[in-house]
């Protein structure tokens, strides 16, 4: 018997073997892919037949059809029998129900945000957004930043090598508003902010806040209070109070800084506001007129507030989270606990 044909005779006698105890589809796709496959038995056969005489090769194509043949179908009684057999892999049945994969959720910060932007909206406001990567204009000139603000050093922004920089404010979503539309302005700007901070219990280099601004003829110091008053209830109940302090930034004038009655004791003090009442929550103020002028708003026809507030920090007090880390560290224990 010709070598060649020997050899089909052989391969067929393992792959009958080995499909009558195959037990899964799996195993007669192998046996298939070893025979018929590109690098299988045949692919191989095909390309020695070229080194064969005319005599040999009538002999040795009639064994290859037939044993081609023939091996098709025995892979076809095995499928058939390991089908009919219910053995191997499951068919599929399409009359069963489907199964509903779970559901994620949003993250908390997200949750805030969001919450955030409606109550806001609730009063009049409507959204803006800026880039993240900003010019030294918009995120201290116009702001009336002083050229030897602490700020503007390294130590605590992050500059690219063209002099652009990540935003290290929300603040600058005003700057691009009242560049671009005329008084009265009404909008909230969400978004994230980076600065050089040392990662701890209540700093990280990469945070949230939410700022506002209202431009109009006759703003007062007054409508910024009953605004943050209203949006100190909608988010935590109407237990809750707030005050202002005196403070400075350069973009208001004047300038306060704002608490909330401590959520968690109610203002009677504890650990969480240090026995206080009060929780800081962020900025406010009046426009300062040289925010107007850098913008070409006329400051004696216009006036109107800002304020901005940090979203971790709002976030924290709602949930009672100790470190800001852990809303980063992107643990599924702890982010399933806010759906």
């Amino acid at each position: 018997m010709n070598p060649v044909v020997e050899r089909i005779e052989t391969a067929l006698k393992s792959a009958e073997a080995s499909l009558t105890s195959a037990e899964s589809a799996a195993q007669v796709e192998e046996v298939r892919i070893s025979m018929l496959g590109r690098k299988g038995l045949f692919a191989t056969l095909t390309k020695d037949m070229g080194s064969a005489t005319p005599e040999e090769r009538r002999e040795i194509g009639r064994a290859f059809n037939e044993g081609k043949q023939r091996l098709q179908d025995l892979l076809a009684q095995a499928e058939e029998r390991i089908k009919g057999s219910g053995s191997g892999e499951k068919a599929l049945d399409v009359t069963l129900p489907g199964r509903c994969g779970a559901m994620g959720h949003r993250h908390p910060i997200t949750q805030m945000i969001e919450d955030c932007v409606a109550i806001f909206r609730r009063m009049g406001f409507i959204v803006a957004d800026g880039p993240e990567i900003e010019t030294v204009r918009h995120n201290f000139d116009a702001l009336n930043a002083a050229a030897d603000h602490p700020s503007r050093e390294m130590t605590d922004t992050f500059y690219f090598a063209d002099g652009r920089l990540l935003r290290s404010q929300t603040s600058t979503v005003q700057i691009r508003t009242m560049d671009a539309v005329k008084p009265p302005i009404r909008i909230v700007a969400p978004g994230r902010c980076f600065r050089r901070d040392t990662p701890d219990a209540t700093h990280s280099m990469n945070f949230h806040q939410i700022e506002g601004l209202y431009v109009d003829k006759n703003v007062s110091m007054a409508d910024l209070k009953s605004v943050l008053q209203i949006f100190a209830w909608e988010l935590f109940g109407k237990d809750v109070r707030i005050r202002l302090r005196p403070h400075f930034f350069p973009f208001t004038e004047p300038s306060v800084e704002y608490d909330f009655s401590c959520v968690v004791c109610g203002g009677k003090g504890c650990n969480v506001c240090k026995h206080s009442g009060w929780l800081e929550i962020a900025g406010a103020g009046m426009v300062n007129p040289n925010v107007f002028r850098n913008v070409g708003i006329d400051p004696e026809e216009w006036s109107g507030y800002a304020f901005g507030m940090g979203i971790e920090r709002l976030t924290m007090l709602r949930h009672r989270i100790s470190d800001i880390r852990n809303l980063y560290e992107n643990d599924v224990r702890f982010l399933s606990q806010f759906n």
